[in-house]
């Protein structure tokens, strides 16, 4: 059995791994049963992006969400009666926490009433298999997969297949929701789901959608990296009515949610990570006039906070630009701090609505080249040179960086001397050699043969005649007496004696 922990924190990114180790540790403090469920799970299996991170609780998540929200976690929409949360944790990571429940329906069609309860019952009641996948975050059964509709299967045929006969007529918004996964995943409708779905279009169930159930489904779409397949198969069903009446005849801004599809992707590479539901909201909605367009928002739940961002947006996105195109953005620092101040999504708003060749030209150099940049700042090497850290290592830092945007102490060698510079420290002056004369190179040398020679044969050069100790003398006898043997030996053989015989 593959272990899907181990794939799922492989394929986090850090914000995220953050996040469900606090969710999970929190829940086990509150002894409560957490599972991770939905898109995450889903996406862990079938190899693509984890976008989300969906956790259901046996219990009342609300403790959860409350601590969540002491460390810096924002609550963006909840509903008491569900005991459902959607929210940004600390790190900008998105997900949710909801707890177990089953959703009982006295007829088809009725208004279903929530009984909350255990893991199983919750993925049994949910709308399509591949959602009701689980991992077990408990410490008993962590890694644990849990599938009791055999969603698995489903994920390998590229299936979306629904979970009971009735679940068009008891929630119509499935109508908007199976094309959206579809358009989403590249999956198809698994043939008896075909069959269901095209009945209730039939019977006319899209008219049954209620306004908030809509809405739900237009915040989940403008959530996707890019909303336009789902929204041309909405188009093509007919089903834009739901949102509002007149946007099947006006139509979402296609070519602009393209755009702002692929402007996502370089920031993404650049490692920012824009967040586009406001901009997707302005572009499905942007041809319906303003009066229309936040009646239907309000019909549809949304907040007046996000009824307000989307209203603002454009004059939002003009102020920006104008500064872009002052003298005040002139100098690259004061472009580059300035920018830094402004949320990535308001970046790539202008680039797709308000493409300025002033603004685009600093919003580009800020992407490609200034933000890189301050990112590699050499914080190592500073260190390294001894600077503690603190304001004076980080005045260093913004000195460098200023030099570096004008141009300056780019490469390694120019960095290293002006951090050098920066820090105050002042590079060792290097020692020459002497310089030898010619000529007198024989001469030296032999001289220095001739003191080495000196300086070993003088008593006065001994360590021992330094110290007092008579070690010459001491070694003089047996000399002698040697000197003495050869001189006794060589008297018989001297000359003026003959030898006698």
């Amino acid at each position: 059995m593959p272990d899907y922990m181990y794939l799922l924190e492989s394929r986090l990114s850090p914000e995220q791994r953050a996040a469900l180790e606090r969710v999970q540790e929190l829940a086990r403090a509150q002894n409560l049963n957490a599972y991770l469920t939905g898109d995450a799970v889903r996406e862990l299996i079938s190899g693509r992006p984890i976008r989300n991170l969906d956790f259901t609780v046996e219990g009342n998540p609300q403790r959860i969400v409350r601590e969540l929200e002491k460390g810096g976690a924002r609550v963006t929409w909840e509903s008491e009666r569900l005991r459902q949360y959607e929210l940004v944790f600390a790190g900008d990571a998105d997900g949710s926490l909801s707890a177990a429940r089953d959703d009982v329906y006295e007829r088809p069609g009725a208004k279903p009433e929530y009984r909350f309860g255990g893991i199983m019952e919750d993925l049994r009641r949910r709308d399509f298999s591949i959602n009701a996948i689980a991992i077990s975050l408990n410490v008993q059964s962590r890694g644990l997969l849990l599938d009791p509709t055999n969603g698995l299967a489903d994920l390998e045929r590229q299936e979306v297949r629904t979970l009971s006969i009735h679940a068009f007529t008891n929630q119509p918004a499935l109508l908007l929701r199976i094309l959206r996964y579809v358009a989403l995943t590249g999956c198809k409708m698994e043939s008896r789901t075909q069959e269901w779905f095209e009945l209730a279009l039939n019977r006319g169930l899209d008219k049954n959608i209620a306004h908030g159930d809509a809405g739900q489904e237009l915040r989940s779409l403008a959530h996707d990296e890019n909303p336009v397949p789902a929204l041309q198969q909405w188009e093509a069903r007919g089903l834009l009515a739901a949102i509002h009446p007149q946007l099947q005849r006006r139509k979402p801004a296609y070519d602009r949610l393209n755009k702002l599809a692929r402007v996502r992707m370089n920031y993404l590479a650049a490692g920012l990570r824009p967040r586009l539901q406001t901009a997707a909201l302005t572009y499905i909605l942007g041809r319906l006039k303003a009066r229309e367009c936040a009646a239907a928002l309000r019909d549809m739940g949304f907040r007046s906070a996000e009824i307000d961002a989307i209203a603002s947006l454009v004059p939002e996105a003009q102020k920006i630009v104008k500064m872009l195109k002052s003298a005040k953005t002139s100098l690259p620092r004061d472009a580059y701090f300035y920018l830094a101040s402004v949320p990535a999504e308001l970046l790539v708003f202008i680039e797709v609505q308000l493409p300025d060749p002033r603004a685009l030209s600093k919003i580009r150099n800020y992407i490609q080249k200034w933000r890189p940049m301050r990112l590699a700042l050499p914080v190592a090497e500073l260190d390294a040179m001894g600077v503690p850290r603190g304001p004076k290592f980080d005045s260093i830092l913004e000195h460098l960086f200023e030099k570096q945007l004008r141009g300056k102490a780019r490469t390694p060698e120019d960095r290293t001397k002006a951090l050098r510079e920066l820090a105050g420290i002042k590079e060792a002056a290097e020692k020459k050699p002497p310089k030898k004369q010619k000529g007198k190179e024989t001469q030296s040398a032999a001289a220095s043969d001739a003191t080495e020679a000196k300086a070993h044969h003088s008593p006065q050069a001994s360590p021992h005649a330094q110290s007092g100790t008579d070690v010459d003398s001491t070694r003089a006898k047996p000399q002698k007496a040697k000197n003495a043997s050869q001189k006794a030996h060589a008297k018989p053989h001297s000359a003026g004696k003959p030898r006698r015989r």
